[in-house]
C-alpha cells in the first residue's frame, strides 16, 4: 500500500505544478494516469473511468485551494466573477456527475480522448479569444457556469480549459483569468466529488477503500504532494513564458490521448 501511495504522490506533484501554472486543476493529467494505475491494480474495467473521474474531482478540492490562495495573495483572483458564476457551476457539475455515473466506461474514455485532442490543439495553436465584451449578468453567468461545470464533471477537471478562454474573452488579463479559474475549480470539485460519491455508493465491485467513486489511497497520495507543489506552479506562471510551456504540454496531451485511444481500440 505504501508504494502505491508513493506512485500517486508523484502524480500529485506534477498535477499541483500544472494547477498553479496553467489554472487547469491538474485533471487532464490526473485522469489518464489514474486510469493506467487502476488498470495496473486490476480494478474492474466497468468502474475504472468513473473512479478516475471521481478521484480526480476529489483531489482538485485540495489542489484548487492551495492554488487559488497563492493567486489571491498576488491579487490575481476576481472574486466578483467567482461569486456570479458559482451557482451555475454547482448545478451544472452535480447534474453532469449524475449523468456521467450512468454512462459506460467506454463512452467516457472516448469522450475524454476527444477532449484531450481538443485541448491539445487549442494549446498548440495558442489562439487567444479576442477580448470583445465584459462579464455577463447573473443569468448569463449561470448559463456559462452550468456548461463549464457539466463538461468539467464529464472529464474530471477543474474547468480551467474552458473558464480561462471565457474570461480572457470577457477582457480579464491572462494572469487574472488563470487565478480566477483556480478559484472556480473549488466549487466544481466540491459539487463533482459529492455527485460521484453519491452516485457510486451502491455500485457493486468497487475496490476496497473506495467511498462511492472516490478511491481513498489515490486521493491521499495526490493531495499530499499537489498541495505542496501548487504554489510552485503559481510562481512559475508569473515568471516563465507560459505560452511556450503550454505548447510542450499540448504535445504531452497528444501522446496521452493517442496512448489511451490505442488501448481503447
Amino acid at each position: 500500500m505504501f508504494s502505491i501511495i508513493l506512485i500517486y504522490s508523484a502524480l500529485g506533484a506534477v498535477a499541483g505544478v500544472l494547477a498553479g501554472m496553467l489554472g487547469i486543476g491538474g485533471g487532464l493529467v490526473i485522469v489518464p494516469m489514474l486510469i493506467f494505475a487502476f488498470s495496473w491494480q486490476h480494478f474492474p474495467d466497468p468502474v475504472i473511468m468513473h473512479l478516475a473521474l471521481g478521484t480526480s474531482m476529489a483531489s482538485i478540492i485540495f489542489t484548487s485551494v492551495s492554488s487559488f490562495w497563492a493567486h489571491h495573495k498576488r491579487g490575481a483572483v476576481q472574486w466578483i466573477v467567482v461569486r456570479r458564476i458559482v451557482p451555475g457551476i454547482l448545478v451544472g457539475t452535480f447534474l453532469g456527475s449524475c449523468f456521467a455515473a450512468r454512462l459506460s466506461t467506454g463512452f467516457l474514455k472516448g469522450f475524454f480522448v476527444i477532449f484531450l485532442y481538443y485541448v491539445g490543439t487549442q494549446m498548440l495553436v495558442n489562439r487567444k479569444p479576442k477580448p470583445t465584451r465584459h462579464i455577463p449578468g447573473l443569468s448569463g453567468m449561470f448559463g456559462v457556469g452550468s456548461v463549464i461545470g457539466a463538461f468539467s464533471s464529464l472529464v474530471g477537471i477543474g474547468g480551467g480549459t474552458l473558464s480561462v478562454p471565457f474570461m480572457i474573452w470577457c477582457n480579464l488579463s491572462v494572469h487574472a483569468a488563470i487565478g480566477t479559474s483556480a478559484a472556480i475549480g473549488f466549487p466544481i470539485a466540491i459539487a463533482g466529488t459529492f455527485g460521484y460519491i453519491y452516485n457510486g455508493l451502491n455500485v457493486p465491485d468497487l475496490p476496497e477503500y473506495s467511498v462511492g467513486f472516490v478511491y481513498l489511497p489515490a486521493l491521499a497520495g495526490l493531495v499530499c504532494a499537489s498541495v505542496l507543489t501548487a504554489p510552485l506552479g503559481v510562481r512559475l506562471a508569473h515568471s516563465l513564458p507560459v505560452d511556450r510551456l503550454k505548447r510542450v504540454f499540448a504535445i504531452v496531451l497528444f501522446v496521452v490521448a493517442t496512448r489511451m485511444a490505442y488501448g481503447f481500440l
